[in-house]
Formats: C-alpha cells, structure tokens, sequence
C-alpha cells in the first residue's frame, strides 16, 4: 500500500526555467512572422544600442524587442506616440516570464510614411531642378479658355464654376475628367494632363480637387504626376486641398492656389471691375479725341495765317526790296573799300622811297670802308704786340738755352747706345760709345777706363 501511494503520488515536475524555455520554442515554431502595426510606448534606449518600447493599440499592448543590428538599418527615429508597423516573431522573455515580440522590420505606418516618401520625392525633383523658378510660365491675364483637370462630381468643379460664373461669366471652361483619389488616380491624372497639352484647345489649366487626408492627396503627390505637370507646355495651376495643404504639384506648376476659389479667382478678371476700367478708358479716349481735335484746329488756323504772311506775290515784293537794299549796299562797300585801297597803296609807295636799293647800297658802301678801317688798325696794333712779346721771349730763351752754355766752353756726354745724359760714371761701362756735344760740332770716343772720383 506504502508502494502504491508512492506510484500514485508521482507527477512530471517542471522547473520554471524549462518551462519558460519550452513555451518560448513553443511560442516561436507555433507562429510565423507576422505584421502588427500600433503606437510605440514606453520606449527605452539603452546604450547596447537596441530599443524596448511597448506597442498598444485602443485596447492591448505588447512588449516589444528591436535589436541593434536592425535598429541600425531604420530609415527613421522611433519616437512615443509614433504609428508604426512592424513585422515580428512571437516569443517569450524567459528571464520574466512575459510574452514579447522580436521586431526584424518596422516603418512608419499611416501619414507617418507617406510623409517620408512625401519629403524624399520632394528633395530628389528640388534637386532636379523641377522647382525652379526659370522653368515656370507666365499665366495669361484675361485667359479666353480654362482647362480644368478635376473629378467632375467633386466639390472643387462646382467652386471653380460658380467663382468664374461670378467674375467673368464669358470664360469658356473645359472638364478633362479623372479620378482624384485611389490607386488609378496617377495615371488617370497624367491622361488628362497630356491630352490637355495636345489638344492646344486652353490657354491655361487648373489641376484640382477639394480638401482631404494626406492618403486621399497622395496622387498628387506621385512621380509621375509631376514630370507630367513639369513637361506641360501650357501653363499650369495647382490647387488642392485646403490652404494648409501642400502636395508636389504645388511646387513643380508654374503657380499655386490655396483652394479651387482661390486659383478660380487667380484665373479670371473681375467683370465689373473690367466693365469700370473699359468706361475710364472710353471716358479718357474720347477727352483725349477733343482735346487732339482742338489742337488740330488750333495748328490748321495757325498754317492758314502763315501761307496768307508766304504768298508768292508777297513774298516777290519783299524780294526785290532785299535786292535793292543789297545793291546799295554793294556800291557803298565797293567806293569804301577802293578808297581803302587807294591809301594803302600811297602809304606803300612812302615806304619803298625810304627803303630805296641805291640810298641803301650807299649806307652799306660807307660802313663796309668804316669797318675795313677799324680791321686794318686792328691788326697793325695786334702784330706789334706779337713782336714785342717774342723778342722778350727770344731774350729769355737764350739766357736759359743749353746753347748758351756751350758757347761758353762747355759740353754735353751723351750715352751713345741710349742716348741719355751723363752725370755719373755709373752710367756708363768700359767699351760704350759716348757722344759729347760742342758749342760747334759732335765728338764719339769710346770709354776704355773708369774713375769714380
């Protein structure tokens, strides 16, 4: 009985470590990886580098694990109170005993995304060029055709007409109908567009649609919307949404309106305020008439008088009495000037007496014997001079003179080979030519002996 007791008793006992381990294999072969999108809570960055947030919706809430080597790879910053849909795997942190899920992938779900794409799309055409202003076109300012690209059971149709209808009833309108919101939109979107540009039928067009979220917008906002938009060769306007609202189209046409009334009222001219303007104009056109007419009269008055003052018979008369003042006129400059002539000419023959040649030649004749005189003088009284002065130096000369000295009983030894003077025995050797000079003739002898004193 003891035995059986102690069969019966017998259980399969767990630790809790086993147990967590099995449920978390469990946990993870029984569910594949799954997406779950919610609002991120709680979250903690650690400085490993991996993130633990919690994610809720309006009713549950999950613990969350996103690992470093994919927290890395986000192309954004998880923030409380972001909406994000992430793909998991179920499992279970043993260590707590909690159920988590292990994120691999996470994005911003929603606006969130779109957003994202909505900022790349806009960096990459802003890069491209698509924005600038150079490209943009000019819009016309009393446009006789609007091409309007709109869904034509929205509301946006019915503002832009009623607007037109009201400033400028006389504005023809054309609908190119097309989707404004879902998948087909886009390419509906770029059919109208490009069918407007071909058909060359409006001076203008207006890319439209009432307001709404960024996800109804989003045509708007594709690629291929606005390389449609940016090729247009006719000017283009955008305007949807609400005032608040921007979409691409915004930046890439060539003008942007915060609603469908605004870009209506962009669009056309004020009738009545034209109606004013064109009653100024013909007001000012007919003051500027009477007042042109009055000038004219005023000139045609003026020129009658004047071709009565010109008439020919009028003007003969005056003629001839100029001709005769003219010829009185001529005859008095005419006696004046040869009695100028006749003074001059008196005065000259007064001047060529006294500059005569012959009374001339005379005074030269006379002055030519005068200065011969002075010359002859002069040189008789400058060779007297010379005289004197020579003899004076001829005396001084002879005083000074070797000559003199010669005369007197002395010589002169000269070397002969050198021809220099002797005045020492030095000078000379045993066997030289010496050549002595007399008051009168020269002697050579040769040197055979040699005394110093």
């Amino acid at each position: 009985m003891p035995e059986l007791s102690r069969i019966s008793l017998q259980r399969d006992v767990y630790s809790v470590s086993r147990l967590n381990r099995e449920a978390r294999e469990l946990l993870e072969s029984g569910f594949l990886r799954l997406w779950v999108e919610g609002e991120i809570s709680n979250l903690a960055r650690p400085v490993s580098g991996h993130l633990y947030f919690t994610l809720k919706d309006a009713r549950a809430q999950v613990s969350c694990a996103l690992f470093r080597n994919r927290a890395i790879r986000l192309g954004f910053s998880p923030e409380n109170g972001a909406q994000v849909l992430v793909q998991a795997q179920v499992s279970l942190y043993e260590a707590r005993g909690n159920y988590q899920l292990i994120v691999n992938h996470m994005e911003e779900a929603g606006d969130g995304a779109l957003r994202r794409a909505f900022e790349q799309l806009k960096n990459q055409l802003h890069k491209e060029g698509l924005f600038e202003e150079q490209h943009k076109q000019a819009l016309p300012r009393l446009p006789r055709c609007i091409g309007v690209i709109t869904s034509p059971s929205g509301a946006a149709i019915r503002d832009v007409l009623t607007v037109l209808r009201r400033r400028f009833p006389g504005t023809q309108v054309i609908i190119y109908p097309t989707r404004v919101q879902g998948e087909a939109a886009a390419q509906q979107i770029v059919a109208a567009i490009q069918t407007a540009d071909s058909r060359a039928e409006c001076d203008v067009l207006l890319l439209t649609r009432g307001g709404g979220s960024l996800e109804d917008l989003w045509p708007f906002n594709e690629e291929v919307v606005a390389r449609a938009v940016y090729a247009c060769k006719r000017p283009i306007v955008s305007a949807v949404g609400h005032e608040i609202d921007f979409v691409i189209t915004d930046f890439v046409a060539d003008n942007r309106a915060a609603t469908p009334s605004a870009a209506a009222e962009l669009l056309s001219s004020d009738q009545t305020e034209l109606d004013n303007r064109f009653r100024q104009l013909d007001n000012r056109l007919h003051m500027l008439l009477r007042q042109s007419l009055r000038q004219r009269k005023d000139q045609l008055n003026w020129l009658t008088k004047r071709i009565q003052q010109s008439h020919p018979g009028r003007q003969l008369q005056q003629q001839v009495q100029r001709l005769d003042d003219l010829e009185l006129r001529l005859i008095r400059a005419w006696q004046h000037q040869c009695a100028q002539r006749k003074a001059a000419i008196g005065t000259l023959q007064a001047e060529l007496r006294q500059h005569s040649p012959q009374q001339m030649l005379q005074r030269l004749g006379a002055q030519a014997r005068q200065l011969a005189q002075q010359l002859q003088y002069c040189i008789n009284t400058e060779l007297s001079g010379r005289r004197e002065k020579l003899a004076v130096l001829s005396r001084a000369l002879e005083a000074i003179s070797p000559l003199a000295t010669l005369q007197r009983g002395y010589s002169i030894t000269l070397n002969k080979p050198g021809g220099s003077v002797l005045q020492h025995t030095a000078q000379t050797k045993a066997g030289d030519i010496l050549e002595t000079r007399l008051a009168r003739g020269r002697i050579f002898s040769q040197v055979t002996e040699i005394k110093s004193s």
